[in-house]
Parts: structure tokens; sequence; C-alpha cells
């Protein structure tokens, strides 16, 4: 027993213990906070005054969305900034482990299951959920067991443990909401903490930095371009994309903001948090704009299907958890591919 409890010890809790002195947030990242927060104060200081102005030259609507937005930024800011403190990335780990447990929740309930789900959903939210997040705490080393975990083994129990339920009406819908909110809510939101053990860069220049950086530059971008897709739809659009869907979506905003989200992106590289020049963290910021687009108007498109207006009203600017998270889940996946090919092929 000693032998199998040391084993145990050495295979699976090693990886965990390893990254407990290895995590900090470094001066790169530090910079990189107080840009976002600089940029904070001035959003905060602009929404107040425009609060101000007269009915007739602002529209009161965008103003009051503008500085919802914003003090939803101020809440995320601060929890991030909180758990980069902690010396470990398990923190930052459970943070986003407790926003997928809710944002699941979010989604089912928004579609509702019947009866004979009821199981099958507990081993969703109390095994596979937690089982996600344990694999991506434990490291790189089990990148391939946590990237299968759920799109594998998880639909297949999901599909198998509502049939034997013994219930067959609208079988298919109801393993298809289920799978759905497993995959968007809970595995593709893990691979935005899975950035942080990211760390076998192969150029020695970054080899000793935290990859806080990295997911910090990931979120602000994820954020931002949804911001900027919002504000550049109000001010320039005329072509909605699918009135049907999202009626404030248009391609003059969808154009406009990525293109000023690329710049964003250019000039955060030079705060050296990341490992991108100018041009690669350009081209980092174009895709993670579209890929959040593309999440916000299939998140959208769930709710008119529903009947809906917003997931729920947790967070203040975004009524729900699942509404001011769509574009981090469709755009972290493919990011965090990237990346670590990036780090696969940088020194070849």
């Amino acid at each position: 027993m000693d032998l199998l409890h040391q084993s145990f010890s050495t295979n699976l809790l090693a990886p965990l213990l390893a990254q407990q002195t290895a995590f900090l947030l470094d001066g790169a990242t530090g910079i990189l906070l107080g840009v976002v927060i600089s940029c904070l104060l001035i959003a905060t200081g602009a929404g107040q005054i425009l609060r101000r102005q007269p009915d007739s030259s602002v529209n009161p609507a965008i103003v009051q969305a503008f500085i919802r937005r914003v003090r939803a930024w101020w809440l995320m800011t601060a929890i991030l900034a909180v758990t980069f403190m902690i010396p470990s990335p398990v923190a930052t780990v459970i943070l986003f482990f407790l926003i997928s447990f809710w944002a699941l929740r979010e989604f089912i309930t928004l579609t509702p299951t019947r009866l004979g789900d009821h199981r099958t959903l507990f081993w969703v939210f109390f095994v596979l959920t937690p089982a996600q997040y344990v694999l991506v705490a434990m490291g790189e080393s089990q990148y391939e067991l946590f990237s299968i975990l759920i799109p594998v083994y998880g639909f297949l129990f999901v599909a198998a443990r509502i049939a034997v339920a013994g219930d067959y009406k609208r079988f298919l819908e109801r393993i298809a909401k289920i799978q759905a909110g497993l995959y968007i809510c809970v595995y593709s939101l893990s691979y935005a903490p899975a950035l942080l053990y990211l760390t076998d860069w192969t150029d020695p220049e970054y080899s000793h930095r935290s990859t806080a950086g990295l997911l910090f530059y990931f979120l602000l971008i994820a954020q931002l371009s949804d911001l900027l897709h919002f504000v550049c739809s109000r001010l320039l659009g005329k072509n909605v994309i699918a009135p049907n869907i999202n009626a404030s979506r248009t391609w003059e905003g969808f154009f406009a903001g990525t293109g000023v989200t690329a710049v964003v992106g250019a000039m955060l590289s030079l705060t050296g948090a990341t490992p991108f020049n100018p041009w690669q963290s350009a081209v980092m910021a174009i895709i993670i704009s579209v890929m959040g687009a593309a999440g916000g108007m299939a998140m959208s498109a769930i709710k008119r299907d529903r009947g809906v207006q917003d997931y729920g009203t947790l967070v203040e600017g975004h009524a729900g958890v699942l509404d001011r998270i769509d574009a981090i889940c469709f755009a972290a996946p493919v990011f965090f591919h990237l990346t670590r090919y990036y780090f696969t092929t940088a020194g070849s």
C-alpha cells in the first residue's frame, strides 16, 4: 500500500506540486496589468463625461451599456489580478472551474431536460467538469487526456447514460443539449487556464517567464474585441450580419472592430508579456476577434431559439456569466493550439 501511495503521489500529484513555486506575476505581466488599469480609468472617466451629456447628443442606451461593460471589466481584472498574485496557477484553474460550473448551470437551465436526464447531469456537473480541470491543473503532461476527455469519453458517456435511463422521447435533442453545454461551457473554456502551463518555450529568452501574461493577453483581446464590435456596430453599422439572430452586430462593426483589435494586439506585444512580435500578435488578435464574434453569434442564436434575451443576471454589464464569456469559450481552444504550435516550432 505504501508503494501504491508513493506511485500515485509521484505520477498524479507531482505535476501539481511542481507548479506551486514556478508561477509568479512577473514584470512583463505587471506592465500589461498596469496598461489595462490605466485604460479602465480612462474609460471610467469617459463614461462619466458621456453620462452628463444631453440625451440629444449621445444615445443614453449606448452610454449605459458602455458603463456597465467597463464595470464588469473592473470586476474581472480585479479577480484575475488576485489569482495571478498567488504563487500557483492552480488558483486560476479553480477560478475558471467555478466560472464553468456556473455557466453550465445557466446553459442547462435555459435548455430544460427531462427527469431521466438528472442522473446524467449529476455526472456532468460533479465528475466530468471537475475531472477536466484537474487534468488541466496537472499541466502539459496530461494534454493528450484533457484534450479528449469530454469530446470523446464524455460525449459517449452522456449518450449511453441517457439511453440507460429508458426515456427515448426527444433522445437526440436531449443528448445534444447536454453535450453542447459541456463542450462550450467546460471543455472550450478550460483551454484558457491551460495557457498557464505552456511553459516549454523553445526560445531561451522566454523560458524563464510566467505565462500569466499570455492568459491575460488572451482575455484582454477577447473582451476588448467584443466591446469594439459593439461600439463600432453602433457608430458605423448599416448592414446587419444576421437580423434574426443579433440585430446589433453589423459587418461594418465587425471589420472595424477586428481592425482596431489587431492594432491593439500589435501594441500589446511591446509589453513583453507574450512571445509574439508585433505582426504575430496582430494576427493572433485577429483570430481571437473573429472566433469571439463567432461565439457571440452562436450563443445569440441559442438564446433566440429559447426565446430569452440573456442567460442570467449575475454579472452586471452583460446579464449572465455565459453572456460575458461566449467570446472566450470559442476563441480559447483555437488560441491555445496555435500558441502551442508556435512554442513547438519557434526554435526549429
